[in-house]
């Protein structure tokens, strides 16, 4: 079972948008997923009553959701577990609880150096909560926003992994197709977000 924690300090950063298309790339490419809710105002729970998605959707916005989760998750019928969270800002005590029980976490940020200078907060939210798990999760940064030939996103990339951090080949660009998807169908076959589903899936095994 894998469970993948979509986490950022603050809203507006796509990590529900992230959530939802790389649910979607997922279970395209063979992975019986489900989009586990945990933000609060409900945005994803919101734009699957509004749309057509074959990937179900699960509200569980809680500080136990480490301990919950596995209450409402059947292992038999699911082997992807996907957590859209709220911004660690705003409700710190449910992103910490959907840190430890992930297997992966992935961070959505644009490339300013504004969104750069956020994700410190949200590494050291993961570091707070390997005291309470066995095994560190895999950890990646995926630039979502980027603009074709400006060279923020390869600064922003250089600086990450000069780091230590990992991030993903794939990028996202900023289209209207992103900005306008809530209360739509998820477009089948995404390209940016299926190569980042991809990327992940080479990490994963069977």
């Amino acid at each position: 079972m894998r469970v993948l924690t979509i986490a950022n300090l603050k809203g507006g950063s796509a990590k529900t948008t992230t959530a939802a298309f790389l649910s979607h790339a997922l279970h395209e490419r063979g992975r019986r997923v489900v989009l586990v809710d945990a933000d609060p105002q409900g945005s994803a729970m919101r734009w699957h009553g509004l749309a057509d998605w074959p990937v179900p959707v699960l509200g569980l916005a809680s500080t136990a959701l480490h301990r919950q989760l596995w209450g409402i998750i059947d292992p038999a019928r699911w082997d992807t577990v996907v957590i859209d969270t709220p911004p660690l800002e705003e409700r710190d005590g449910i992103v910490a609880a959907a840190l430890r029980v992930a297997t992966d976490v992935l961070v959505p940020i644009a490339p300013t150096m504004m969104e750069l200078d956020r994700v410190g907060p949200v590494f050291k939210a993961m570091e707070d909560a390997a005291g309470h798990r066995d095994e560190d999760p895999s950890v990646a940064v995926l630039l979502t926003r980027t603009v074709a030939h400006a060279t923020s996103t390869e600064t922003v990339r250089e600086i990450l992994e000069g780091h230590g951090r990992r991030v993903l080949y794939a990028t996202v660009p900023r289209l209207e197709r992103y900005a306008q998807a809530f209360g739509a169908g998820i477009p089948a076959h995404d390209v940016s977000y299926g190569t980042a589903a991809e990327e992940l899936l080479g990490g994963w095994g069977p």
